[in-house]
């Protein structure tokens, strides 16, 4: 290998290196559709998101039911008294039957408290964005209700 060709090898590196390194920053001249770099969540984004978590939870709840307890009124399952009923005769596949639907009860049992916490966090956030909102338009009116200028804004962050 020529010195020449080691020189430009070790520049491209470092280039890539820097590229990939670049962090929170936009490329030169800009970035982005609008130009505007303020990250905006816009209300229907939020309820769209709670509302496809609801769902799900309602969807999962009603459908997830390996066990089988909404099959019959004896509450215990079909799955559940097909592990019962092989181990009562003694088969091993029984318990570990028995097994599976427990373990399969408490992961569905965690999706769902997931599902709750997107949804009612995502309903908590948008009610709790909104009034900030509110109380921000009211703090930066002046006495006659009409907005601050914006060379009075600076007094706000001094």
């Amino acid at each position: 290998m020529a010195w020449d060709e080691w020189e430009r090898l070790k520049a491209e590196s470092v280039a890539n290196q820097a590229a990939q390194t670049r962090l929170n920053q936009l490329p030169p001249g800009g970035g982005g559709a609008s130009g505007n770099h303020d990250l905006v969540v816009s209300q229907d984004d939020l309820g769209a998101v709670g509302h496809e978590a609801f769902k799900l939870y309602d969807r999962l709840s009603q459908q997830a039911d390996i066990a089988g307890a909404g099959a019959d009124d004896s509450g215990s399952g079909t799955t559940m008294r097909a592990g019962a009923e092989l181990k009562g005769h003694h088969f091993a596949m029984g318990s570990e039957l028995e097994n599976t639907v427990d373990v399969w009860t408490a992961q569905v049992k965690r999706v769902l408290q997931a599902c709750a916490h997107i949804s009612n966090h995502l309903d908590y956030s948008a009610r709790t964005h909104a009034e900030e909102d509110a109380a921000i338009a009211a703090v930066l009116r002046d006495r006659s209700g009409a907005a601050v200028p914006v060379s009075r804004l600076d007094e706000f962050f001094t």
